[in-house]
């Protein structure tokens, strides 16, 4: 099967760009030829494909000057280069599916239409709450969020969600009333839901439920190896972002027991606030910031940690850190938010807290690792599960078959 995926980036800057980039490599071993669609970026990896990138556009820090401004956010509406470039790259790989992930903004709907007209079968990754939620996240400045649900958009700008700014919130509001309106996303066959929640709240934000299907996620086990045995310290690994809640763990090392580690592995905007945060409580000398580390190194600082934490204080949908923190037979302490209570059983592989709570964070902590040997004992309970409900190979027979049912179903629609 010819497979193009499409992603406005293609490098691993987070969760949905891991996922694609894994999914590829398994793909392309089980004898696919697996081709890629993104926006041009100094960070993407060399592709035969990058000359028919339309250029990079950066909304963050976004552009200065009034007309950079509205060039921009006609861009984000419809993106004329990257609906051209979507054409010759079909033109060029002639796939058999199309699979979409995070396309919004950078790459916009306009990426599409190209693939409906020709009678592709295509298929979306929901890794957030975009078609239902003009900021993603279903937060209002740091708070969980459902005011627009369902289809009440102007609540965004009422609530100036995106970063307090009412010109952002405006043209965040603007771009999903426009795109929604007008079905933009109603050409895609089926959409792929990673937890049972993110389905859920789907439905409920309006979403057809017979285009939704529930996809797990998946841990390529084969090259994650289980600690052998106990481990010291926490780690956190992940984007540095609000949304992830790591100024929580900052707040809850101090009531940590002295002489656990506590090491951040992850970069974003957030990462200097985030050390100042730990010096002005006096922890900085308790927390390793790391930066971003490959994924052969994070495996091996999961191993030699007791715990792996996921503070978040959004809906996480099934990040993949939980996922490989169990390939590393490592317990897992997780906010009981989203997808994450699908992941982490209580008691059995890990630990849920209250999220914005660093006191109950870090009683779950100091709990599991004053007891290394009980805490590697849910870890391998992790893994077991992980094993079970989330092998590269069961992921893969379930996405190919939604694969050949839209391309069945377009082939008769266009027979």
């Amino acid at each position: 099967m010819r497979i193009l995926h499409v992603n406005k980036f293609l490098h691993r800057r987070g969760g949905a760009e891991a996922y694609m980039l894994d999914l590829a490599q398994a793909q392309r071993a089980g004898g696919h030829d697996v081709e890629f669609f993104a926006m041009q970026h100094p960070e993407n990896d060399a592709d035969p494909n990058q000359d028919l990138f339309p250029a990079r556009m950066e909304l963050n820090p976004p552009p200065s000057g009034a007309r950079a401004r509205v060039r921009t956010a006609a861009q984000i509406l419809h993106r004329p280069d990257a609906r051209a470039g979507m054409r010759e790259v079909l033109d060029r790989v002639r796939p058999d599916v199309v699979h979409f992930h995070n396309i919004y903004h950078q790459l916009s709907p306009s990426v599409l239409k190209p693939v409906h007209e020709r009678g592709i079968g295509s298929v979306m990754t929901l890794h957030d709450y975009k078609l239902i939620c003009p900021t993603y996240q279903l937060l209002d400045d740091g708070k969980i969020c459902e005011a627009c649900l369902p289809g009440r958009f102007g609540q965004a700008v009422k609530r100036r969600c995106n970063r307090g700014s009412l010109v952002g919130s405006a043209l965040s509001a603007l771009e999903l009333t426009v795109h929604t309106r007008t079905g933009a996303y109603d050409g895609i066959d089926a959409l792929l839901c990673p937890s049972e929640f993110l389905r859920a709240k789907m439905v409920q934000g309006g979403i057809a439920e017979e285009r939704l299907v529930h996809l797990t996620n998946f841990c390529d086990l084969t090259s994650v190896h289980p600690a052998t045995g106990p481990g010291h310290g926490v780690l956190y690994a992940g984007r540095l972002s609000p949304e992830k809640g790591v100024d929580v763990l900052v707040d809850a090392v101090e009531h940590l027991p002295e002489g656990l580690p506590v090491t951040v592995a992850g970069d974003g905007a957030e990462r200097a606030a985030l050390e100042q945060r730990a010096a002005d409580r006096g922890v900085a000398h308790r927390i390793s910031f790391l930066g971003r580390v490959p994924a052969d190194q994070l495996h091996a600082l999961m191993r030699a940690s007791s715990v792996v934490v996921a503070p978040s204080r959004w809906y996480e949908n099934q990040p993949m850190t939980v996922l490989e923190a169990f390939g590393c037979a490592r317990p897992v302490v997780a906010s009981d938010l989203g997808g994450l209570p699908e992941l982490v059983t209580d008691g059995v592989s890990g630990a849920l807290v209250a999220h914005e709570d660093p006191r109950a964070l870090a009683a779950a902590i100091t709990a599991l690792t004053a007891d290394p040997a009980a805490a590697h004992r849910m870890g391998l309970r992790g893994r077991e599960d992980a094993v079970r409900r989330h092998a590269i190979d069961a992921h893969l027979d379930q996405l190919h078959a939604v694969y050949a049912r839209v391309v069945r179903s377009r082939q008769e629609t266009f027979a």
